[in-house]
């Protein structure tokens, strides 16, 4: 028996009908759905030590699960002491099972550990059905050992599905559990 991420199940069995319902869908293919996480962090002190960069790409891939990759400047500016080429930052695209395990970490496990949480914003959208989410500390997900973090740094989160409006992707991430404010 093959392994199946519980969010993908979950979304198979209980969301794809509840969307359905709710937009009077006529085929399951009509539903949004994820088509990928993309997790992005720019590290800004990087054009002083370049370290900085391979402590994220580090940590990002044990958030993740994958291997973070670094982002270069596109073009030089003077004025942060930036040149072409330099890394910048750190990415990774999450597809298929490894998308759905992230998110239920996320949703399941760090969100609820931010302070004060109330829930995310319910404004981040794009008007293209995407969601964006940003995190300030990196130090919520358990995998990240709070004692070898050497800078606390945020990331932002997106969330692109195959939703056409905001409302079809709002309705998509609720019912996969995501913690809207009310």
């Amino acid at each position: 028996m093959k392994y199946v991420p519980r969010l993908k199940d979950k979304y198979q069995k209980e969301v794809v009908p509840a969307l359905m319902q709710q937009f009077n869908y006529t085929t399951i293919m009509q539903a949004p759905r994820l088509e990928k996480i993309c997790i992005n962090q720019g590290v800004g002190d990087a054009t002083g030590d370049k370290k900085l960069v391979d402590n994220a790409a580090t940590e990002l891939t044990v958030i993740a699960g994958q291997k973070a990759v670094a982002t270069r400047a596109r073009r030089s500016v003077s004025n942060f002491k930036l040149r072409e080429g330099m890394p910048i930052g750190v990415r990774v695209t999450l597809r298929g099972d490894r998308m759905y395990e992230f998110l239920d970490r996320l949703i399941s496990v760090a969100l609820p550990r931010v302070r004060d949480f109330r829930g995310v914003n319910d404004k981040s959208f794009d008007g293209r059905g995407n969601y964006t989410v940003g995190i300030t500390e990196q130090i919520i997900f358990p995998e990240i050992d709070i004692d070898k973090v050497n800078k606390i740094m945020g990331m932002d989160i997106t969330f692109v599905t195959t939703a056409r409006t905001d409302a079809e992707a709002y309705a998509l991430l609720k019912e996969m559990g995501m913690p809207f404010k009310k």
